[in-house]
């Protein structure tokens, strides 16, 4: 649906954004991830064809987003980070205007107006200007008038940026609701903001794209933890004998459990999981716990910033 190829983008020497290539499939809610100034902001307008690239392209269902750009804009909503709200303007006026713009037909310019406002809960405020509303109800301005015409994508920047905890979890909640719909894409600096809402995490660090993961794989450290009943002077051995098993490190004794984890071969922790508890316990040995281990996102921010020469993906 969304096809960045080797997009770049220089400002003279600088270079803001350096070959990033990624695809974004319909149905997705990806988080476009990295520290304030990475390219995240460029590499959205570029996406939405409010800035062209200076190398590469975006294609946007299968439109040239440079070639075909009113095309390739009819099937995106986007909220840029500071949303273009005229604040002497109601609510109503503001996305009556807005509907002009998007071609939204005046026939039934009421219901969908109507409708967009109550999917984002601000019809109450629909005779209120803008100026007089919170930080959180202008962003579901911004965000209202990024899904008046019911475009298969949306793109994000910030959506939360300056909200206070309340209006962020309503953000949040609003965002899920809308990726039913809708493709999502939203860039943000703050790690909670992908771990709540997000499917897929793209990192970008200094210009370039340094992961892009599933969320759930990106957690995964790629061992299993294992808490049994014996020591590792009882266990270790018996372990690092088992089909499927690279290394084994202990990792405590918790009470009664002894925890290890274990490296494991090609497959995954899912696949050798279910076989190394079944030969635990053929072996005489107690098994309390065994699960893949996880690792916070802050863990994986981390390691993607130190390793920004290598793309890691899913």
């Amino acid at each position: 649906m969304i096809v960045c190829d080797k997009l770049t983008r220089t400002y003279g020497s600088l270079t803001a954004v350096d070959r990033v290539s990624f695809t974004i499939g319909r149905g997705e809610i990806v988080g476009l991830l990295g520290h304030n100034g990475a390219g995240k902001t460029t590499i959205m307008k570029m996406m939405t064809g409010y800035l062209e690239p200076t190398d590469g392209k975006v294609t946007i269902d299968g439109l040239d987003v440079t070639v075909d750009r009113q095309q390739a804009q009819a099937k995106i909503g986007y909220l840029p980070e500071n949303g273009p709200l005229y604040h002497d303007m109601t609510v109503y006026d503001f996305l009556n205007y807005t509907a002009d713009l998007r071609g939204v037909s005046r026939n039934n310019r009421n219901r969908v107006l109507r409708e967009a406002m109550k999917k984002t809960d601000i019809l109450p405020k629909a005779a209120q200007t803008i100026q007089t509303l919170s930080r959180g109800y202008r962003q579901r301005v911004g965000v209202t008038q990024a899904l008046l015409h019911r475009p298969p994508i949306l793109i994000l920047d910030e959506p939360t940026n300056g909200l206070d905890p309340s209006q962020v979890q309503h953000m949040r909640t609003l965002i899920r609701e809308l990726a039913r719909e809708s493709t999502v894409v939203l860039s943000t600096h703050i790690l909670q903001e992908v771990d709540a809402v997000c499917s897929r995490v793209l990192i970008v660090a200094n210009g370039r794209l340094v992961l892009d993961k599933n969320l759930s794989d990106l957690q995964s450290g790629g061992r299993l933890l294992v808490g049994i009943d014996k020591s590792p002077a009882e266990a270790l051995s018996v372990i690092e004998s088992f089909e499927g098993v690279l290394s084994v490190e202990p990792q405590g004794h918790p009470g009664d459990e002894h925890l290890y984890a274990l490296t494991v071969k090609e497959g995954g922790t899912h696949h050798w999981a279910p076989r190394i508890a079944r030969t635990l316990m053929e072996k005489g040995i107690s098994v309390y716990s065994i699960a893949p281990e996880r690792r916070d996102l802050e863990t994986v921010f981390r390691e993607a910033n130190d390793q920004p020469q290598e793309v890691l993906h899913a």
